[in-house]
């Protein structure tokens, strides 16, 4: 259920869930609530006043008359109906009101996908049909194979006859047609292209018609998820993720590339991927109450090298110049040969790569939102430490990686941390007191900072003017919070008593550079694109981010530090997990599946590393947002004139 929320006195409305959490819904609206405990409650400092609606809240949180009045603290309070809420003034010592400031923030529109990814039939790569044979007899003595072929012919009259290839599948058939009186459901495999045969690749005792399930799987770098789809239906109806096992052995391709030059070590990193799908599929199974051998196909993507590893393909020269991957089309493979917990007839599907940092995950993604059968042009980012993006439509795309490092994930910033309980992934600034509001993952004391964090903190610091463009403090700021740090200025976020680790959090001039070179590579890489086949951000008709941290990203933020370009705020599309996606679509419709091929063929790599346009573009882009003010028009009206 949605509810509207109106903040007072900016007149500022906001619809939310039921249940979200009122200071993070004023977070989310650009409302400046004082508060800096990151949700916890024991500030006290976001008090509010509900003049009209209804909140659940403790009352041991405040005092009575308080309470009698309508304040809460927002950051204890769960929205339960249509509000007005007020904000309190900020006062100072000598009595005088703070002016209020609203902020533009603005996450990416949850309109319908439905122009993007389109609709999708019911028709997947595998299909169950049951057969009831005639036994043999001393006149019709065919063989067993050849009665399961006649019985196809029966039921599937206009279709041409069904190939196999299973030597387990013969030794077995004469037992199964046996003892299942001849009444058994044959599996059968959709050739490659529209026209060609079936493959038999299994035949089970009775009737298993309803039991069609098919698995989607995302390969990731740190997390793999899967989604176990009713075939017969198309539904999700279960899904599971877990961290990528190979972490031990490196956070990072290129850690775990270096590994597997080791003696024994792809095996190991092979061995830890496949552990890792076995204990989706387990849990996957666990929920449904089903075996893994019911599971009749597996769709899977990944990068590259997550790709080469899964098959037990050595990646050392992805690696390397000019980065050549060992292969690119991935054979159809039987899932239990790698070791897979499946049933030894099952296949597992993996999407091609383009390169060798522009992988299967990439192609997945780009053929989910269909590109290839848009003649609009399409900027398509997922944003990570390896960041790709395409660009094209229906005639050509070009596409391409540049190396962002780990300042999105955290990695590279002192207080930085994964998107988990108590890292704060939402900021806001007074932009007089320069006092901040906190909002952590779980509502707890901030113990560091995330990636989406990261983005609201440097935005709203540019745009208070406590940093300039170059990501410098204003030293003729007199606060307690900017100061001269061990490792140079900074800003303290949450101070000691006040956090969950005991000690000051800070962000400092060196975790901005860091994400100033992360954004630099990546908007570098948009502009080297765009002009390698003439075109510029105003010729985009769209841009699609995926990934699950798009899904954290405060529109007017991205584009205020200068990650996303400054376009038309609708031409904004959030894909999701668009790898998952793609598999997903891919195992409910055959055709859908089929047009994987020229997505493909349509797609041209360009290593960024060799451009030497890529490099200027990149120099260019380690200013916030950019030195040149004229790409980002609306961040330039906003900026004070001392950042400008």
């Amino acid at each position: 259920m949605k509810h509207t929320i109106t903040f007072q006195p900016d007149n500022i409305t906001v619809t939310v869930d039921q249940g979200e959490n009122l200071l993070a819904a004023a977070a989310n609206a650009g409302v400046y609530v004082h508060a800096f405990c990151g949700g916890d409650g024991v500030c006290g400092k976001c008090k509010v006043i509900v003049e009209e609606g209804e909140v659940r809240a403790d009352k041991a949180t405040l005092k009575k008359e308080e309470w009698d009045q309508g304040y809460r603290l927002a950051c204890q309070a769960t929205v339960m109906s249509d509000l007005v809420v007020r904000i309190p003034e900020i006062t100072t010592a000598g009595g005088r009101a703070l002016k209020r400031k609203p902020k533009t923030t603005r996450t990416i529109s949850a309109r319908s996908l439905d122009t993007l990814i389109g609709k999708w039939d019911v028709d997947p790569p595998v299909a169950k049909l049951y057969l009831e044979l005639d036994p043999p007899t001393m006149d019709d003595n065919i063989s067993d194979m050849q009665r399961v072929m006649r019985g196809i012919r029966q039921a599937l009259p206009d279709t041409p006859e069904p190939s196999y290839d299973h030597p387990e599948l013969i030794k077995e058939l004469p037992f199964v047609l046996r003892e299942s009186d001849w009444k058994v459901t044959v599996l059968l495999l959709h050739g490659k292209r529209e026209g060609e045969p079936d493959r038999i690749i299994d035949i089970e005792p009775g009737n298993t018609t309803d039991r069609l399930y098919g698995l989607a799987v995302d390969i990731g770098t740190t997390t793999c998820s899967g989604v176990l789809i009713d075939l017969n239906t198309g539904k999700i109806i279960a899904e599971a993720s877990g961290y990528n096992a190979q972490i031990s052995y490196g956070e990072d391709v290129i850690s775990r590339i270096i590994y597997a030059a080791r003696p024994g070590g792809l095996r190991a990193l092979q061995e830890k991927v496949v552990s890792t799908i076995n204990t989706i599929i387990d849990d996957i199974c666990r929920k449904m109450i089903i075996s893994p051998a019911d599971i009749s196909y597996i769709m899977a993507a990944g990068n590259t090298i997550m790709s080469h590893l899964l098959l037990g393909l050595d990646p050392k020269y992805i690696r390397e110049a000019p980065y050549v991957p060992a292969v690119s089309i991935f054979p159809l493979t039987k899932a239990a040969g790698l070791g897979i917990q499946a049933h030894p007839s099952v296949r597992l599907f993996l999407y091609p790569c383009i390169a060798s940092y522009v992988g299967g995950d990439i192609v997945s993604g780009v053929h989910a939102c269909q590109m290839a059968k848009s003649d609009k042009v399409s900027l398509f980012i997922d944003i990570g430490t390896n960041g790709e993006i395409v660009v094209g439509n229906s005639e050509w795309m070009v596409c391409a990686a540049c190396s962002a490092g780990p300042a999105f994930e955290g990695g590279g910033i002192q207080y930085g941390m994964r998107a988990s309980a108590g890292a704060i992934e939402n900021f806001h600034i007074h932009h007089e007191t320069y006092d901040p509001m906190i909002v952590t993952i779980g509502r707890i004391k901030p113990a560091g900072i995330c990636g989406s964090g990261l983005i609201s903190i440097v935005s709203e610091l540019l745009e208070a003017g406590v940093i300039d463009q170059q990501g410098k403090f204003n030293k003729g700021l007199d606060h307690p919070r900017i100061r001269e740090g061990r490792d140079g200025w900074e800003y303290v976020l949450a101070w000691g008593q006040d956090s969950l680790i005991g000690e000051d959090i800070v962000i400092t001039e060196v975790d901005i550079d860091n994400l100033l070179r992360a954004k630099g590579a990546m908007y570098a890489g948009y502009q080297t694109l765009l002009e390698s086949v003439g075109l510029t951000f105003d010729d985009l008709d769209r841009v699609i981010l995926a990934g699950n941290f798009g899904a954290y990203i405060d529109l007017e933020r991205a584009i205020c530090i200068g990650l996303l370009p400054d376009v038309d705020r609708d031409k904004f599309f959030y894909l999701g997990n668009a790898s998952m996606l793609g598999c997903q679509i891919s195992l409910t419709d055959v055709k859908r599946f089929r047009e994987r091929v020229h997505v493909r063929q349509l797609m041209t790599n360009m290593e960024l590393s060799e451009n030497t346009e890529f490099m200027t573009h990149y120099m260019a882009a380690l200013f916030l947002p950019h030195t040149d003010m004229s790409l980002f028009p609306t961040v330039r009206d906003k900026l004070p004139e001392r950042s400008v």
